[in-house]
């Protein structure tokens, strides 16, 4: 947590209050949430202070503002950010002291005197400084000719609410592997921004269990998969995400509301919604996977 939805919430709630807005303060509470910070918290403001946001991006779980100079010219630099397990990114109004704020990490003063804060329980996210590169094209990351991201994403494939995703494309990629079909959705170098929890939605969904091959998967079951996942993402951002605690705000600090819809994840024993056979939990490479018995079962072949 969070995953791709609930970094979409945040990038859209972060929009209409910072761009157009310049950089005023830069305020490092804690150094580790700028480790990743080439040249530490000197860089930072040297790299960010008089600079106005353009844009607020985003690519999996990760987001980025776009920053320009006084004279409109692109600084060539993201100020990139990564939520991690707890991290969240919330508006304060002008004049809204920060004093009792807790887990407050850094924050960013703007010119209207708002401010953006970064508060992070467990200091797993961070924000830094990344170079805009252009992205070879046929790569997993290029959605289209000399598209631009920050240095550090260009590992990160395209994700499944991307437009120019090639879901044929993708299908077939997957197609190639043995690995269970749960670790290619969680694989942020196939798609980005699945995580544990729309994992098991869109498995659900499409009724394929979490250990099946990729290569047992049929082209049309594949692609269903990624269609019905992508769905559970779309319902889930509508609602604003999923929160089980105040670990995931909003950028105002609501709580999202897809909790309430989820079929398989963290229903461990009770009825699939779709035929009434208990939810299994089971442990899956440090996770834990929740599906039904009974509509997901394994596949050896494709079908």
């Amino acid at each position: 947590m969070p995953e791709l939805p609930e970094v979409e919430v945040v990038r859209r709630g972060l929009e209409p209050f910072t761009v157009g807005r310049t950089i005023t303060e830069l305020e490092v509470v804690d150094p580790r949430i700028i480790r990743r910070q080439e040249g530490g918290a000197d860089r930072l403001r040297a790299t960010t202070l008089g600079t106005r946001l353009t844009a607020v991006e985003r690519r999996g779980k990760f987001l980025w503002w776009r920053m320009a100079h006084e004279d409109g010219a692109d600084t060539g630099d993201a100020l990139l950010a990564h939520l991690g397990m707890s991290g969240q990114l919330r508006i304060r109004t002008p004049g809204k002291d920060p004093v009792g704020l807790r887990h407050r990490r850094l924050t960013l003063t703007l010119d209207d005197g708002s401010a953006v804060d970064l508060i992070d329980q467990r200091i797993f996210g961070g924000i830094w400084t990344s170079p805009l590169v252009a992205v070879p094209p046929g790569t997993v990351a290029a959605a289209a000719e000399g598209e631009i991201l920050p240095a550090d994403v260009t590992h990160i494939a395209q994700d499944l609410l991307d437009d120019a995703l090639n879901l044929p494309v993708l299908a077939r990629r997957i197609r190639t592997r043995r690995a269970p079909i749960k670790s290619l959705l969680l694989d942020q170098g196939i798609v980005s921004g699945v995580g544990n929890i729309y994992a098991d939605e869109g498995l659900w969904a499409a009724r394929v269990r979490y250990d099946t091959p990729g290569q047992a998967l049929s082209q049309r079951k594949t692609l269903e998969l990624l269609r019905d996942t992508r769905a559970v993402m779309e319902r889930a951002l509508a609602v604003g995400g999923t929160s089980f605690d105040d670990l995931y705000v909003n950028v105002d600090g609501r709580s999202g509301y897809f909790a309430r819809s989820l079929h398989a994840y963290g229903r461990d024993g009770e009825p699939c919604p779709r035929c009434g056979t208990p939810i299994r939990r089971v442990a899956f490479t440090n996770r834990s996977s929740h599906f039904c018995p009974r509509c997901q079962r394994k596949r050896y072949a494709p079908g």
